[in-house]
């Protein structure tokens, strides 16, 4: 991992440009624009970047380990076809829960890359011998709380508990998992800088009238074809399913395409619905390498700062370069 001494000149720059602004910036997935998404480097670098928040996403291991990887497979961001090629399901994938810990901390984590093995940004971090790997919740969680500690500063952590339907119907209950750990690091009481989300409603349902969770809390938007969730999407978008949400929820997390109307002109109709509702948006993702098909950066953030409240990003540098040159008040 990249120690705090070799990125203590970028740290000292970005804590003194950093002002106080009106809109988050969370580094999804950490500084995954530039490392490996989610390995401890990738969040060192996040760090030095000197977001709002750094977000992880937790999934679980065969030995009940809570461990900080975007999908419940691992083939995609993993050598984990070379290192074992004979633990695959009969659906051909690879899952983080069918490993233990020791086993999945033999990978190396690499970019994200498609089917065929090629990369899914091709102009991303391409080298092979650097040896990032798969860190577990607690080790980001110390990562991240240490840093804050000695350099003063309070960059919060935004995480995201992964297909709590998938695991519950592999016996394993996820979430109850994951607050255990948070609780542990007093992360889950209501002024804590610290936000939870999670696509499954039912489940976000669940974490704040069941399992007592009283921070904030944010229900993720994804789309009804992407089978992320038990969850109707359109329905989460109208507005008895807004109300609904405001009930347990303090924000939404949407895609960054339903934010815009069809003809890219201005906001949906939901968003007003959504904010009417006192629910703060936090969308994903800005990647300056993934503009949306007839945007430039400028006319994105334009439009992201005037209508929702932060976003996730790929990239912390051109955002906060933004907000720099165009204040949010």
């Amino acid at each position: 991992m990249a120690n705090v001494t070799c990125v203590a000149a970028l740290l000292t720059a970005s804590l003194l440009s950093t002002s106080v602004q009106a809109f988050d910036i969370i580094a999804h997935r950490g500084a995954s624009g530039y490392l490996p998404e989610h390995t401890l480097e990738a969040a060192t670098l996040a760090f030095a970047q000197q977001p709002d928040y750094i977000e992880q996403d937790v999934v679980i291991t065969k030995d009940k380990q809570a461990v900080v990887l975007h999908d419940i497979h691992l083939e995609t961001v993993t050598n984990v076809e070379q290192m074992f090629p004979d633990r695959a399901r009969e659906d051909g994938r690879w899952y983080a829960l069918d490993f233990t810990l020791a086993e999945l901390k033999t990978l190396q984590v690499h970019e994200r890359q498609n089917a065929d093995g090629s990369p899914v940004f091709k102009h991303r971090y391409s080298g092979k011998q650097t040896g990032f790997t798969v860190a577990t919740l607690d080790e980001h969680i110390e990562l991240i709380t240490q840093l804050n500690r000695e350099l003063g500063t309070d960059i919060g952590l935004y995480t995201e508990i992964k297909s709590p339907a998938w695991h519950h119907k592999q016996g394993v209950d996820i979430a109850s998992i994951t607050l255990k750990i948070l609780a542990r690091h007093n992360l889950t009481r209501p002024d804590a800088h610290f936000v939870l989300q999670c696509f499954d409603f039912k489940e976000v349902q669940r974490i704040r009238q069941e399992l007592g969770y009283e921070g904030m809390l944010v229900q993720l938007v994804g789309d009804n074809s992407w089978g992320e969730a038990p969850t109707d999407y359109n329905w989460l978008l109208s507005k008895a399913g807004l109300k609904a949400v405001a009930q347990v929820a303090d924000g939404l997390g949407p895609w960054l395409p339903q934010l815009m109307n069809k003809q890219q002109t201005g906001a949906a109709s939901w968003v007003k619905t959504a904010q009417q509702q006192g629910l703060i948006l936090h969308p994903y993702t800005y990647r300056a390498d993934a503009l949306p098909k007839g945007m430039s950066s400028d006319a994105l953030m334009k439009f992201l700062t005037q209508t929702v409240d932060g976003v996730f990003t790929d990239q912390v540098p051109p955002v906060k370069g933004y907000l720099q040159a165009h204040p949010v008040q």
